[in-house]
């Protein structure tokens, strides 16, 4: 047998082991012979492309057109913007020589000495200084303006620690950069996408996620402003799940891109970028997934339904066979992902252990005795219920449990979230309710020193400073609980990855 349900860790017993067994038995991915880079396995670049397709639909409603910009970036475009280059210095993949040759000592192929490229080359880690070196040759009026493009490709940042989607040197993601003739223009195109990002990740994902501003010292480097979704995984960690970034005039700055205004005068260009990655797979993964696998929204499962048909002799297959195919038909024509399982390499049993390993929100089984009374059995992933139901129907009824699925799969996991959620106002009860896990509201003074100083003591940081208080008095002053000083307002702690 391929996969064994027994050799996946419990969540109780080790949670990162629980997670690195889902990811490879399931068939999402896998390590790879480079460090830190892994392979997607067909199944879980599937969820992948539906979230692309997804959120590639909203980009474009939102007037977001895609395009594509270079690998390799100049190492002098990255130092341009002081904060940005800092930001980045230590992940950076560096590219020196172009060409290998064979050793004359006979220790195989080695660098050519003689190919040193002339200026170093940076495997992108974000791609903003070399997009906004090509902007300044694409504006130079306010009738260029705005210009709204996304990229969907890979980036390259050496950690050091990895963890597949969550953490890994090479990822997929998407990011978007838009150029904008005021800073009005710019700050509404970074909360509206924010904002995009927060109802794929509640109405698709069916990921709960606190939106918000993060702290200065949580910024992406060179932002204004940060804006971030942030969701709660089951183990009480947090996790930064897409941002968007009001940019300000840095960049154009940095790279000289100026517009003549409409009362032609010279003004540089306001900027946002956003952006959120195959991360998303290791939040969809976390959020839901229990002992026996994975649990999939049914928006984002690649198989939404599948159907076993359960037999001894092939004329009991066939019968069932063409009692099902109309339901298959049927179900492709409302738009849902069904796969009728009739090969005869593996029993019901094993095909019931990998479907629900795999996530498949809605598995059907029908045999012979079935056939007789005109029934099946319909097993739904999210509860592992069980229920054997009329044939009547049965197009309806699936469709409707897949609503019902995605409705239920948010709802627990808001409850799981919601119940990790408390009120702190003292450092004592800080240091002992942070090792539980979760979200702790406490007031904070504002200051970069206090939120390093909480940092360094409990690996906690500001995960952001939400826009919708969870409780009235989230927005009432009160004082900092390392300090004493006055605080504005509650902020958002945790742990996370």
């Amino acid at each position: 047998m391929a996969k064994e349900l027994n050799k996946m860790t419990k969540r109780s017993d080790d949670y990162s082991k629980w997670y690195n067994d889902l990811v490879v038995n399931a068939d999402l991915a896998e390590q790879s012979a480079v460090r830190g880079c892994m392979v997607i396995k067909p199944y879980g670049y599937a969820i992948w492309e539906k979230m692309q397709s997804v959120l590639d639909a909203k980009f474009k409603k939102q007037g977001v057109q895609n395009a594509y910009f270079p690998l390799l970036i100049p190492k002098s475009y990255l130092c341009r913007e002081a904060e940005h280059v800092e930001g980045f210095a230590k992940e950076c993949a560096v590219v020196t020589h172009y060409r290998l040759k064979n050793d004359p000592n006979g220790n195989g192929v080695v660098v050519d000495p003689e190919a040193r490229l002339e200026e170093e080359l940076i495997v992108r880690p974000t791609s903003e200084t070399i997009i906004w070196s090509t902007y300044k040759n694409w504006i130079t009026s306010h009738r260029d303006l705005p210009i709204l493009c996304n990229q969907w490709c890979n980036v390259m940042r050496w950690e050091m620690r990895t963890r597949m989607f969550l953490r890994t040197s090479e990822f997929l993601w998407q990011e978007g950069h838009t150029a904008h003739a005021t800073k009005d223009e710019a700050a509404e195109m970074a909360m509206k996408m924010i904002n995009v990002y927060g109802d794929f990740a509640e109405n698709y994902m069916a990921v709960p996620v606190i939106k918000g501003p993060k702290s200065p010292n949580e910024r992406f480097a060179g932002a204004l402003d940060t804006f971030t979704i942030e969701a709660m995984m089951q183990d009480g960690k947090a996790l930064q799940a897409g941002t968007s970034h009001f940019l300000g005039q840095n960049f154009a700055k940095a790279f000289d891109v100026m517009f003549t205004n409409k009362e032609n005068k010279q003004e540089y260009v306001w900027a946002t970028s956003w952006g959120v990655s195959t991360r998303l797979m290791g939040a969809l993964i976390m959020t839901h997934s229990d002992d026996n696998g994975l649990v999939l929204p049914p928006k984002l499962a690649p198989i939404q339904v599948v159907i076993v048909p359960i037999y001894k002799k092939p004329e009991e297959l066939a019968a069932i066979s063409e009692r099902v195919q109309p339901w298959v038909d049927a179900l492709a024509e409302k738009g849902i992902s069904v796969k009728y399982d009739d090969a005869d390499n593996k029993k019901p049993g094993w095909k019931f252990s990998e479907y629900e390993l795999k996530g498949i929100p809605v598995r059907i089984a029908i045999g012979a005795r079935d056939m007789e009374n005109g029934t099946l059995e319909i097993m739904r992933r999210d509860t592992l219920e069980k229920e054997t139901v009329s044939q009547e129907g049965i197009v309806e009824r699936v469709a409707s449990l897949l609503n019902e699925i995605q409705d239920n799969i948010f709802a627990k996991a808001k409850a799981m979230r919601d119940g990790y959620i408390r009120r702190v106002d003292t450092w004592e009860q800080f240091k002992e309710e942070i090792e539980k896990g979760g979200f702790l509201l406490c007031h904070w003074d504002g200051t970069t020193e206090t939120e390093e100083y909480i940092k360094a003591e409990t690996k906690a940081t500001i995960r952001c400073i939400p826009f919708e208080a969870h409780d009235p008095s989230d927005l009432e002053p009160g004082v900092d609980m390392v300090t004493g000083k006055p605080s504005a307002r509650r902020v958002l702690f945790a742990r996370s990855y």
